[in-house]
């Protein structure tokens, strides 16, 4: 199994698209059959000498997953949201960790900067029609707008009668 093609194939979760992200993790975990530290409302008791051969099974089955599951999340983060990530060890915490990071207010700063860079950078580059590039940009100003963030004219821009 190679995580890292995997985790290309899941959105990059920037701050803004925990819905989105979320769906294609579990989606993508659930295909693996990896999903099972998320879905266990609680990790497995901690093996023993007395643990059956059942126990055993599933004490070692969760810990791959949510092994496995952390990695396959951190790995579908952009670049600038990681060092903001929470750290836990368990998968489940670092779901609603995020979900908790995705809403709060410390995001807006990270975010207004993720989307003034892909406003500032983002080039057309004929994969898609041109109505889908104007519209992806429209949104992105909006998502500033609704940000508090207003675009104002330069100032070396002056109309008649200014």
């Amino acid at each position: 199994m190679n995580l890292a093609g995997l985790s290309n194939n899941v959105i990059k979760f920037n701050g803004l698209n925990y819905a989105d992200w979320s769906e294609q993790i579990q989606f993508q975990l659930g295909v693996l059959d990896l999903d099972m530290a998320i879905m266990m409302d609680e990790m497995p008791a901690t093996i023993t000498k007395t643990s059956t051969d059942d126990e055993k099974s599933l004490y070692e089955a969760w810990h791959r997953s949510n092994r496995l599951s952390l990695n396959l999340m951190r790995m579908s983060m952009a670049e600038n949201v990681k060092p903001s990530m929470p750290r836990t060890k368990n998968t489940k915490e670092f779901m609603k960790m995020i979900k908790e990071y995705s809403q709060s207010d410390i995001t807006d700063k990270s975010i207004v900067g993720i989307l003034m860079s892909e406003l500032t950078t983002k080039k057309f580059d004929w994969s898609q029609p041109i109505h889908e590039h104007v519209t992806g940009m429209a949104n992105i100003v909006a998502r500033l707008k609704s940000m508090g963030m207003e675009k104002s004219k330069p100032c070396w821009y002056k109309r008649k009668g200014d």
